[in-house]
């Protein structure tokens, strides 16, 4: 099954007011709908969060599940810092989620997972 991730373009005082109405309803102790996606301010840093090298690193994660960020990079062949600063980035705007699985008894490793299939750019006007 297909799963698109919308990436939108929104006023910075419409992501403050879902900021602002989202904590009140945590303090009161009721739920809140959270859009699902991901928020930019302008249509300049929405554009440059998924640049060419980081919709290769979705890819090969969607097709070869790499088992580690070292696999990704390899698989993509790129140097393995690039490669972690890339899925930072991407973990933290909620493009990759990162699974811990342990390796042995001390290490833990992160593997990547990428759950969209399709990115959609929405640009408020």
């Amino acid at each position: 099954m297909s799963k698109t991730l919308p990436i939108e373009t929104r006023p910075l005082s419409e992501l403050v007011d879902d900021f602002r109405g989202a904590f009140k309803a945590a303090q009161q102790g009721r739920t809140f709908k959270r859009r699902e996606g991901v928020h930019f301010t302008s249509l300049e840093a929405a554009r440059n969060c998924p640049t060419r090298e980081r919709r290769t690193l979705l890819q090969a994660i969607r097709t070869k599940h790499p088992q580690s960020i070292y696999e990704l990079a390899k698989a993509v062949d790129r140097n393995l810092k690039n490669v972690q600063q890339d899925v930072r980035l991407l973990e933290r705007h909620g493009l990759v989620p990162l699974a811990e699985k342990r390796r042995g008894q001390q290490s833990k490793v992160r593997i990547p997972e990428a759950p969209f299939d399709q990115l959609a750019l929405r640009i408020a006007i």
